[in-house]
């Protein structure tokens, strides 16, 4: 082989990876990429969008935004939010998975209890919104169960009042999103191996040892990879807050979504809309980072 054949022979080597990438690339680009640049050139703009001569505004309309109350009490409730989320998914997933996981419960129950517990998997999230709204009404079916124990003496508005909206939301989304964790740490623990657990009962070890110095350790990377996940996707979650309460009452609910939704297309201001999604961004792509160099390490 002469020594072009084999330059263009590299040659080819070199370019075919990327000749087979390039339509995965150019979707990438004009679904991702260009939105996200098109979104960060308008939070610099004045009147973005409405006006075909919008000028060059800065850093105007992050210095808008930051200088808003409700903005900072939106990013209070989504780290609320999201951070009693992924604790409550992740405890009710443990839970749940190692009751899956036992052999002291009978098969058949087992098998029952795994689709039961799945369920909420399977529906979206305008349906858990629904059927949390219909749940938590006045008159709903979780008022009539309390007050017959006598848990309570009158009434909640559970989405209406600002003291309990924003419990009762997180209190859904917990509900919603607990079978991530829960189908996770189950594929894990079944693949732990039972030497460890029989080594641990010929020392005289107890179930709560086994737990705190067996179980837990090795599942410790799966908890902390779903658990950044999680985090990451329910710090963005929109259509359960916005059709169970919008936001409200009195912004008690408002999140870091349905802030920059109010603002683009409740007050039509685009540039600020546009300068709080990048915020959005930021702290995603912070959390991403993170998991990716955790990720690497391992």
């Amino acid at each position: 082989m002469t020594r072009q054949k084999r330059s263009r022979h590299r040659l080819k080597r070199t370019v075919a990876p990327y000749l087979y990438l390039s339509p995965s690339l150019v979707i990438i680009g004009l679904l991702m990429l260009l939105p996200m640049v098109t979104v960060i050139s308008y939070s610099f703009q004045n009147s973005a969008v409405l006006r075909r001569d919008s000028s060059f505004a800065g850093l105007k309309h992050y210095q808008a935004i930051f200088a808003d109350p409700v903005f900072w009490a939106s990013l209070w409730h989504t780290l609320y939010f999201t951070c009693m989320s992924v604790v409550f998914h992740m405890t009710i997933g443990m839970i749940f998975a190692l009751m899956l996981n036992s052999d002291r419960i009978n098969p058949t129950l087992r098998n029952i209890l795994r689709v039961l517990y799945i369920l909420p998997w399977l529906f979206t999230a305008v349906i858990i919104a629904v059927i949390w709204r219909l749940l938590l009404e006045p008159n709903g079916v979780v008022n009539s169960i309390l007050m017959q124990l006598g848990l309570i003496g009158s009434k909640i508005e559970w989405f209406s009042s600002p003291e309990t909206a924003l419990h009762a939301v997180t209190f859904a989304n917990v509900w919603a999103g607990y079978p991530l964790f829960m189908v996770s740490l189950l594929a894990g623990l079944q693949g732990i191996p039972k030497d460890f657990y029989e080594a641990a009962d010929i020392d005289g070890a107890k179930a709560y040892q086994k737990l705190i110095f067996i179980t837990i350790p090795q599942l410790m990377p799966i908890i902390i990879s779903i658990s950044l996940l999680d985090f990451i996707w329910t710090m963005q979650v929109f259509p359960l807050i916005w059709i169970t309460t919008g936001g409200g009452p009195i912004y008690s609910t408002e999140v870091l979504s349905t802030y920059t939704y109010k603002l683009a297309f409740s007050s039509y201001n685009l540039s600020q809309a546009s300068a709080s999604a990048v915020v959005i961004l930021l702290i995603s792509l912070g959390l991403t980072l993170f998991y990716i160099r955790y990720q690497k390490a391992r």
